[in-house]
């Protein structure tokens, strides 16, 4: 129960209209507990409707997306954008392609968006968007004409001063590219601050790949040289996922003096005691989108094991989340207690339930969730839309700085 009788009128209001959409449920009842505590000194928050507003997108787009296999048969899947809140700026943020993917969490992702944007200092504003459709397993054909299927619908609702959309899980480079060749074609123009995490070649920002990761560690080394007087210098680290974000915040945190000892993807985990050869990793991730567990056939002295929530028992100093929304229940939480860890912070969205957040803060952990931590990509994405309004390219070393400096002043934000 809220403390507050506005907040707990509104959290009702949500459950009551959207019952089934317990993930969306999930980030209001966060924020809103985030809020109790000071927001009866502002009653014109509830004279204005503010809070009533805040968790109500401005707009939800649902459209079926028809495409044609390899076998010459019709599939059609769900689209989706929901377009949350543009106080700020034009609506950001990614798109995420996965069979998972349901309005309930498209709108806890768009919803943490508007939050993520606004510490960035930047003026977008929050969406998100997708499709149950899953590029795994699918040739190359399949996802272009998926993708263009899907954007023939989606081009009417967005645009550089309206909504920009990026990548997200299963939405990477390719599929990116794919989605622009068809807004170009439909548009007859060469918009390139519609869309982010475009390929170099068309309008992309060096760092946007690596920049979810590498923002993740520069808030997390700011966070313990200011909290704790430490560094990563020395730490054993575990880290969820092994999608761009695990990879890099990888590469970052041992470039910070870390040792990085495992990684997931959905299917289990590997553990090296020696240290993740990222190299490895990226051949086999990178190079041909194959599965985690090809790593302990390859490197001499790692472990695989099935079961990606088992990773959390494997003892570490910090713990970077980088995998998807609520994989760290109260079980895996105890697990990074009692392993020593000193820190959490969180690479992707939501991925530590309520539950998991109270034993973190009362172990007396450092605790850095998503709305904060992993904001770097979308803050590399909006600057990959100020270079494009620009037609100009800075240097990967101009960028990086940019980053860091973002991530250091959210951390001092929050």
């Amino acid at each position: 129960m809220l403390k507050s009788e506005y907040l707990q009128r509104v959290y009702d209001q949500v459950v009551a209209r959207d019952p089934d959409q317990k993930e969306f449920q999930q980030a209001v009842l966060e924020v809103l507990e985030s809020l109790d505590m000071i927001v009866d000194k502002h009653p014109e928050y509830e004279a204005n409707g503010i809070i009533e507003s805040f968790v109500e997108p401005e707009r939800v787009i649902t459209f079926r997306v028809p495409w044609m296999d390899d076998k010459g048969h019709v599939q059609v899947n769900r689209g989706y954008r929901v377009q949350f809140n543009s106080a700020i700026g034009p609506y950001k943020g990614g798109l995420r392609f996965h069979p998972t993917v349901n309005l309930s969490i498209l709108k806890f992702l768009g919803f943490e968006q508007i939050l993520k944007n606004s510490l960035t200092g930047l003026p977008i504003g929050g969406g998100k968007g997708g499709s149950d459709f899953d590029p795994k397993g699918k040739s190359d054909a399949e996802v272009m004409r998926f993708c263009q299927s899907f954007m023939t619908e989606l081009y009417r609702h967005i645009g550089q001063f309206t909504d920009v959309p990026a990548g997200d899980i299963g939405v990477g480079g390719r599929e990116i590219g794919y989605l622009f060749g068809q807004y170009r074609r439909i548009r007859d123009a060469h918009e390139a601050g519609v869309l982010t995490g475009k390929g170099l070649t068309y309008g992309g920002s060096l760092t946007r790949t690596e920049a979810t990761g590498y923002g993740l560690c520069y808030l997390t080394q700011e966070m313990l040289k200011c909290m704790k007087n430490d560094s990563f210098s020395g730490k054993t680290v575990v880290i969820s996922g092994s999608g761009n974000v695990a990879i890099f915040a990888t590469e970052k945190a041992t470039q910070l003096g870390g040792k990085v000892v495992a990684l997931s993807d959905s299917n289990g985990y590997i553990h090296d005691p020696n240290g993740i050869q990222l190299d490895v990793v990226k051949d086999i991730k990178l190079g041909h989108r194959g599965r985690i567990k090809e790593y302990a056939d390859r490197v001499p002295g790692s472990t695989y094991t099935e079961g990606f929530r088992g990773i959390w028992s494997i003892p570490c100093d910090i713990a970077l989340p980088c995998a998807t929304q609520n994989e760290i229940d109260a079980e895996a939480a105890e697990h990074i207690v009692k392993g020593g860890a000193i820190a959490v912070a969180e690479g992707a969205n939501m991925p530590s339930t309520p539950e998991a957040i109270q034993i973190f803060q009362k172990a007396g952990l450092l605790f850095a969730p998503a709305k904060a931590a992993n904001a770097g990509g979308v803050a590399t994405s909006a600057l990959e839309m100020s270079q494009n309004s620009m037609r100009y390219s800075w240097t990967f070393e101009e960028v990086d700085a940019k980053l860091q400096q973002i991530m250091v002043n959210i951390f001092h934000n929050i």
